[in-house]
């Protein structure tokens, strides 16, 4: 069963707790993107390495969310928490200092720490929020992620002209060290008080027919890896081609594609925040049909008329943002125990995020071996259709009772 949901004001320092763990969990990737000229530069790094610096994170979510998933159940939630920002604040010092094995060093401690937090958040969600305000706590949560990529995407070029890129990276650990602030006190409140009971009369925390067996619970994590293999892969690929592409396609200039691709990450947070409203005032299978229309619309739109680049890669930004947050509700509204939720969402997480990293690479080899864009946006659109068809699928199988 369940345990009950925090107390109604309480609630609102959770998600305090899990914003300002979600703004360390996508920036620290994202931060080294504008300042790489002056890494290659510094470092001696040819432009295959230092694709590492913002791929490798990518592969060690894949690779070490097993692991991620026994720390939470042996260690707890709190205890998971800290080691994460613990670990993204110690890889971000390191990746500052030294030379190029240092920063790959520091690199692979900050993928496998954020790891760990990309788990154990679901386990927070499925833990203290009620039922009826997931999708808005997991709406927050994708909107924190976002915000702090927009916030070290925009930060880190006029820190590094004041400071040196190194100093510029170093600086985003202040949102890490926020973080294990916050939840140092939420560790220590939590060990002094007992365990809440699940069996308290009418507060059940849990929707009325949802409580499913382990083979049911499978079958719904089976489809939502399709659904989330087609996210992630949809997401890391246009966020890594989409300037490229449009500088080709329509002959932008470096920085005019870069500011138009950079709606496809700002449109992300309306997209997190618009799923509740939208789950709240239509059938389940509704969030999921439009989140997965909008995603289709963006690789058919720059298909059949490109002139349109600004608004795909709006409509884009909103289907990623909300893409996240649908699956993630489904998985904390259907998981039954601190432990079920670790090991479905990691393995959701792992195959995901595997598909992730071959993204970006397979795009880019399409793209040299055809001379146009045409063949990689028609893989595009065959992962968003993948993100649709299970989605829905998933949203069918959590409807029905387990007999």
């Amino acid at each position: 069963m369940r345990p009950n949901p925090v107390p109604p004001r309480a609630l609102p320092w959770v998600v305090v707790g899990i914003v300002l763990m979600a703004l360390s969990l996508r920036g620290p990737i994202i931060a080294p993107t504008p300042v790489m000229i002056e890494i290659q530069a510094d470092l001696g790094l040819s432009a295959a390495v230092a694709g590492l610096v913002t791929g490798l994170p990518v592969l060690l979510f894949a690779l070490t969310t097993p692991l991620a998933s026994r720390l939470i159940g042996r260690a707890g939630p709190e205890v998971a928490v800290l080691v994460c920002l613990a670990g993204i604040l110690a890889g971000t010092a390191i990746r500052s200092a030294g030379p190029a094995p240092v920063v790959m060093a520091g690199t692979v401690v900050i993928g496998a720490a954020i790891a760990v937090g990309n788990i154990v958040v679901p386990v927070i969600i499925r833990r203290d929020v009620p039922w009826r305000r997931i999708f808005v706590v997991t709406a927050a949560y994708t909107a924190a992620l976002n915000l702090g990529s927009m916030i070290t995407s925009l930060g880190t070029a006029p820190l590094a002209a004041v400071l040196g890129w190194r100093w510029a990276l170093a600086a985003w650990g202040v949102f890490a060290l926020a973080g294990m602030l916050f939840w140092a006190g939420v560790a220590r409140r939590r060990s002094g008080t007992p365990p809440r009971s699940p069996a308290v009369p009418g507060a059940s925390a849990a929707p009325p027919g949802t409580n499913r067996g382990t083979a049911q619970v499978r079958r719904i994590g089976r489809l939502l890896t399709l659904a989330f293999c087609g996210q992630a892969f949809s997401y890391f690929t246009v966020t890594a081609w989409l300037p490229t592409l449009l500088a080709d396609t329509r002959g932008l200039s470096l920085a005019a594609s870069g500011a138009s691709a950079s709606l496809f990450q700002v449109a992300a947070i309306s997209g997190a925040l618009g799923v509740p409203l939208l789950a709240a005032r239509t059938p389940p299978w509704a969030p999921v049909a439009v989140i997965g229309a909008l995603w289709v619309t963006l690789p058919l739109g720059l298909l059949v008329a490109p002139q349109g680049y600004v608004l795909w890669s709006f409509v884009g930004g909103v289907a990623q943002g909300g893409g996240f947050t649908v699956i993630f509700s489904i998985v904390a509204r259907i998981v039954r125990s601190d432990a079920e939720a670790a090991t479905t969402s990691a393995r959701i997480q792992a195959s995901g995020y595997l598909a992730a990293t071959v993204g970006p690479p397979l795009l880019g080899a399409l793209s040299s071996a055809t001379g146009t864009w045409t063949v990689p946006l028609l893989v595009v659109l065959g992962a968003t259709l993948m993100f649709l068809i299970g989605g829905l699928l998933a949203v069918r199988e959590t409807e029905r009772r387990r007999p």
